[in-house]
């Protein structure tokens, strides 16, 4: 992804599973190492379990983490504007793997580090701009996988997502669980991110916020359809995203949508070389936007990158954006019953 009363929601993320231990491995099993995974619509087979993965940001490269699987890692590729990366629960994964570049993956990073798979998406490392597709590496050679969120649909030549987000995310610690062999760990995790993602939904308010994800962009904003992360983790806190009825993932729209849609919030993603104090005061000073509620209320959050796309930080923010958006609710229903008592 690229072209996130005022909060700054960074507290610390919390995250079932720290220091896994993992599964012991196929290879050396009895029978076949080969697995077969449907990625991206496509039966694709894995003919050894991979031991020099290269991953593509953060998000990619800490699902790996998550599943305690550093050790089977050659490195990852990542601008170092995506956060603290020493207060996470996956700090140590960090200090042991690579950091290979923090530009763009390239095949030369791929090859120096004698890659055996590579774990990127769409946007997220693949693109056709430079050749740096699975294709193109396929004859290098290196197998790959694709992160579910970014599937093409076919719809565009660019759109992207074909489930919902959440479930992109589950069906990604599942085939990388059976590809590895750390299906019991990748289930807990699965268990785990459900449940808590279970009870944000439960305290839902009846009258859910609007919100509208503001990555980017100042002709044209840069936001979140149905298929990326964002638009999961503002349903089930509690909210609907404003622009949920666009069949894609990360992508651009018009201002006069989001002016005519008039959102309740604005959810800021974190990132980058402009701040997301930046950013606000953009929002907050743009004509066009004095009128939307939002604006007008100064609801106005903040969420990091890595908490909005598809990543085992994905719980927490339901759960962090689930409590502002049940302040959102009260203070609007306190509102309009000072309103109908005057």
């Amino acid at each position: 992804m690229r072209k996130l009363l005022v909060a700054a929601v960074c507290l610390a993320v919390t995250a079932t599973g720290c220091g896994a231990t993992v599964e012991p491995s196929r290879k050396g099993d009895a029978g076949p190492a080969a697995v077969t995974l449907t990625n991206c619509g496509r039966k694709v087979t894995y003919d050894t379990v991979p031991e020099r993965v290269v991953t593509n940001d953060v998000g990619i490269t800490e699902l790996m983490f998550a599943l305690g699987l550093e050790d089977r890692m050659a490195g990852f590729a990542m601008p170092d504007d995506k956060g603290d990366l020493t207060a996470v629960p996956w700090k140590d994964g960090y200090d042991k793997v690579s950091w290979l570049s923090k530009d763009e993956l390239t095949k030369e990073n791929v090859l120096d580090a004698r890659a055996d798979l590579v774990l990127a998406g769409w946007n997220y490392g693949f693109r056709e701009d430079g050749g740096f597709t699975p294709d193109a590496l396929k004859k290098l050679g290196v197998p790959s996988y694709v992160l579910t969120e970014s599937c093409r649909n076919g719809r565009t030549k660019t759109s992207r997502g074909i489930m919902p987000p959440l479930d992109a995310l589950y069906t990604d610690l599942t085939n990388l669980g059976r590809l590895f062999g750390v299906e019991r760990r990748a289930a807990k995790l699965i268990t785990g991110f459900r449940k808590r993602i279970a009870e944000v939904r439960a305290q839902a308010p009846a009258d859910r916020p609007t919100v509208f994800l503001y990555d980017s962009g100042q002709d044209q904003p840069f936001t979140s359809g149905r298929y990326a992360a964002p638009d999961q983790i503002i349903s089930e806190a509690g909210g609907v995203n404003l622009m949920h009825d666009v069949r894609d993932s990360w992508t651009t729209v018009g201002w006069e949508s989001v002016v005519e849609r008039n959102p309740d919030t604005i959810l800021i993603c974190d990132y980058g070389d402009v701040s997301a104090e930046q950013k606000r005061k953009f929002l907050l000073s743009y004509a066009p936007l004095r009128g939307v509620a939002a604006v007008k209320h100064r609801r106005i959050f903040v969420l990091d990158y890595a908490d909005l796309v598809e990543s085992p930080r994905n719980p927490s923010a339901v759960e962090r954006l689930g409590a502002l958006l049940r302040t959102v609710a009260g203070q609007d229903a306190e509102n309009r019953a000072d309103a109908e008592g005057n």
